[in-house]
């Protein structure tokens, strides 16, 4: 494509020279668009080029982490009426703002090119937007719970994020669009701050600054409920009579109508002087049921989550839009213990939650399913008695979510017998599955999304290790950092064991810890900490298994380097080809093995992930005699 060669063109003639100490390794960008559009780094602002650039920008800001076509920023930036080079000027602009964030220490590309488009990478970065979204939800879910202290505050910080109007400073019909839906996700949460601080008992303090939001958003109905609530609680109901007239001709005078039906209470109320301390309406204040089980709320998201932008970025093409179109899709995320199956899944839910406005529903499948319907059917407003019956249950609990948008997480799955009752059955809601079993049945009955979630990049693991750390050594050692990488199999449990064994030696450097795990015999061993260690989730997937497979398992590992072949397996097992296949492929649905392909002569090959493989030898060394048995 002449547009992209013009880019590699650009970047090429216009690449600035190295400084000679390095860039600062992968540097944390400040993407703020809730206010004037801003890419801060360590404080200070990064020049971002003129409007044509700036309105780039804030496209791919406003889809982060999505493919972005050329066709939809060529539309956007010119409102539809585009020159005959837009193309080459989209890839000029891409180019440049590449170049900008070369500049200012990031090595891995921040813009990725993702046919047919560009792609906006956060991770290691962050944007204002996203944690204006996920402080709102957090708060919610506070607020339901009537931890209303708790859920101030994430409001309270939520608003600290906005600088005056969204995308300021960036002149295009879309951005229009775009910034008067973003202030009103900012005046939604206004109305939930006052109501979570009424709710706390500062109507005193909050009459000055509820004056000034109705003075300034007259026809808010909610506003002006809560100024009459904290003028009445203050003792000035004369001035909460008051607000409600002015209020009733300004609607009248501005939209025809009279004020709401909740506000003509209201007023009726502290007219006969008969108002009780009722809870403030705008959000649920009734506290979690007693009998709904723990494993039904969602999880706090990993803050130093990274990694898997292609796994996310499949998953928001398929689930996002199925689910829009009134589909129930269902994804399921499996890969070797240790992976960060959980992890991705709570992170991409909680990014996600604003599509599913009726509720995020959390599972942990080790509780057993009928716990888990009950509990799902309290969180979804279900009282007195449940049936016992598991298949009656489950129609109880499809009936409950119909006309509803809801995302279900089932976490640690082990058979499809086990989700088949708690999945969703259709109308927009959502299934997310994580496990290691091989769930066939998903794909032959509801044709899920199937992802096999593998280790962190390099850059990756070395931004989780530096995350962890919170200090200099991960980037002071930059040869050691990545050989700790590769120590760890880019594997995010034991990237965090290593990480949290130098927290505890604070006077080690990363090579201290490479040099260890290098001369140790038991590199597990040095990466097992506490119970949930990589050792200990080894463990219960060996503990699944078959003896016979068990067996395998063992003594496979005594194959010289990490790939090999069914013959040289069956060689290994004392058995013959098919019978060989068959045990090989059971480690395979385990996770335990990877498929690698075939050989020009047609043999399959398969791969050990370096750890699972010190499991395995050192299993085989536990328990000689049951690694030797004959097949």
């Amino acid at each position: 494509m002449a547009a992209e060669q013009e880019i590699a063109d650009f970047e090429q003639s216009r690449r600035p020279a190295r400084n000679p100490s390095g860039p600062v390794p992968d540097a944390v960008l400040e993407f703020r668009t809730l206010g004037p559009l801003e890419v801060r780094l360590d404080g200070r602002s990064l020049p971002l080029g003129g409007p044509r650039q700036r309105a780039v920008l804030s496209v791919l800001l406003l889809s982060p982490n999505r493919v972005v076509s050329f066709d939809s920023l060529i539309e956007k930036v010119w409102d539809g009426r585009p020159p005959s080079t837009a193309r080459t000027q989209v890839a000029i602009c891409i180019a440049a703002l590449r170049k900008a964030f070369r500049a200012a220490g990031c090595e891995r590309e921040t813009i990725v090119t993702a046919p047919p488009g560009y792609m906006l990478g956060l991770s290691g970065h962050t944007l204002d937007s996203l944690r204006f979204e996920q402080l709102v939800h957090r708060s919610a879910g506070w607020a339901a719970e009537s931890r209303h202290a708790e859920a101030e505050g994430a409001l309270r910080e939520a608003l600290s994020l906005w600088r005056g109007p969204a995308l300021g400073g960036v002149y295009a019909q879309f951005v229009e669009s775009e910034a008067t839906r973003l202030d009103e996700q900012r005046l939604l949460a206004v109305e939930q701050h006052m109501a979570l601080r009424l709710q706390l008992g500062e109507h005193h303090a909050l009459l000055g600054e509820l004056r000034v939001l109705v003075s300034t958003n007259p026809l808010r109905d909610r506003l002006r409920f809560y100024l009459m609530l904290a003028q009445y609680r203050s003792g000035r109901r004369a001035e909460a009579l008051n607000t409600f007239r002015e209020g009733t001709r300004h609607s009248i005078e501005e939209i025809g109508l009279e004020l709401s039906v909740e506000l003509q209470m209201l007023h009726d109320s502290i007219l006969r002087d008969e108002l009780p301390r009722p809870a403030v309406p705008g959000f649920p204040t009734a506290p979690a049921k007693p009998d709904q089980p723990p494993a039904s709320r969602m999880p706090e998201e990993d803050p130093l989550f990274t990694g898997h932008e292609r796994e996310r970025s499949v998953m928001d093409d398929v689930l996002l839009t199925a689910a829009a179109r009134g589909g129930a899709p269902i994804a399921y995320l499996t890969g070797s213990p240790g992976i960060g199956k959980s992890s991705l899944a709570v992170h991409w839910a909680r990014r996600s939650a604003d599509r599913f406005p009726d509720g995020l529903l959390f599972a942990d499948l080790r509780n057993g399913t009928p716990a888990v319907l009950h509990g799902f059917l309290r969180q979804l407003g279900a009282t007195g008695p449940l049936p016992s019956d598991v298949e009656e249950t489950a129609r109880l609990y499809r009936t409950r979510l119909e006309g509803k948008r809801v995302l279900v997480l089932l976490d640690h799955a082990t058979s499809y017998a086990q989700v088949r009752p708690l999945l969703p059955g259709g109308g927009g809601s959502c299934a997310l599955i994580t496990g290691r079993a091989s769930l066939d049945e998903l794909l032959q009955a509801h044709s899920a999304l199937v992802l096999r979630i593998g280790p962190l990049s390099p850059g990756e693991s070395r931004q989780l290790l530096s995350g962890v750390l919170r200090d200099r050594r991960a980037e002071e050692s930059p040869e050691a950092t990545g050989r700790l990488g590769e120590l760890c199999g880019h594997m995010p449990l034991a990237l965090r064991a290593a990480a949290a064994k130098l927290l505890t030696k604070q006077h080690w450097h990363v090579g201290d810890l490479v040099r260890r795990l290098e001369k140790s015999a038991d590199c597990l061993d040095e990466l097992s900490i506490g119970e949930d260690s990589l050792r200990a989730r080894l463990d219960d997937s060996v503990a699944e298994l078959q003896p016979e497979a068990a067996c395998a398992y063992q003594r496979l590992s005594g194959l010289d380097g990490g790939e090999f072949t069914v013959p040289q397996a069956a060689s290994v097992l004392s058995t013959g080809p098919a019978d060989a296949e068959d045990l090989i492929e059971i480690l395979v649905d385990a996770q335990l093995l990877e498929p690698v392909g075939r050989s020009p002569w047609g043999e399959m090959s398969y791969r050990w992930q370096e750890l699972i493989r010190l499991h395995a030898v050192h299993s085989r060394a536990a328990a000689p005699r049951a690694a030797d048995l004959v097949f």
